[in-house]
């Protein structure tokens, strides 16, 4: 446990838990499009977050996340503006997501040349996340780390291959957490592969060369 687990972030806003928590979410979302140009934006939002959004800023600051804005930047107090000025469309739907962290945000994100994501995560107190689920495929990790997202094939020796190269290759990537999300036997599946330290963008390219490997996505460690 840090310091910053205790008193919580440096943040514009009331609330860590609905404001600067609210902010990182959106950043996953913004990492995720891979600085493509947001042209709309939907939110459900669920439990607490439904209720009190628009009183503790949670709207503001999942849109100035998914703009690329941090925590602490002033232009939250002025998301709704800033994103109607660049000619976002956005809209927030008051839900009930089944069994889901009680300040739950499922975001779906299109951007300008036609790219989209949807990512569903939870602000779990102290501008902490949990990252639950991305393109309708189940991960598990909170952006603390720098964090490779493997789209893949479910293929024999697929998961062998990344390993294997990884330790050949890039031994200094020391491998944290690792997790395999697979709907449908033999349709697609992620890699959730969560490393200490630093990832060379080499390392990425590499990986999109291995067979059956649809797409690689590195998400660096989310500041606040």
């Amino acid at each position: 446990m840090n310091i910053f687990d205790i008193i919580g972030p440096v943040m514009i806003g009331p609330s860590s838990s609905h404001t600067a928590g609210a902010v990182r979410l959106g950043r996953v979302a913004c990492k995720i499009m891979d600085n493509e140009p947001v042209t709309s934006v939907q939110i459900e939002l669920s439990g607490s977050f439904a209720r009190t959004y628009r009183g503790h800023g949670t709207d503001k600051a999942l849109l100035a996340g998914i703009m690329g804005y941090r925590s602490d930047s002033e232009e939250i107090r002025n998301a709704l503006e800033i994103a109607a000025g660049r000619g976002i469309l956005y809209k927030f739907i008051p839900t009930d997501i089944p069994g889901a962290h009680p300040n739950t945000a499922r975001i779906h994100v299109t951007g300008q040349k036609g790219k989209k994501c949807t990512v569903e995560g939870a602000s779990i107190g102290g501008g902490n996340i949990r990252i639950d689920n991305i393109n309708g495929m189940k991960v598990d990790f909170t952006g603390e780390n720098n964090t490779i997202l493997v789209l893949h094939y479910d293929k024999p020796g697929l998961v062998a291959a990344v390993t294997h190269m990884m330790a050949e290759k890039y031994r200094d990537a020391n491998i944290g957490n690792f997790r395999l999300a697979r709907p449908v036997k033999g349709g697609e599946a992620m890699m959730t592969i969560e490393i200490d330290g630093s990832v060379p963008q080499k390392m990425i390219e590499e990986m999109k060369t291995i067979p059956n490997v649809v797409n690689v996505l590195l998400i660096r460690a989310i500041e606040a």
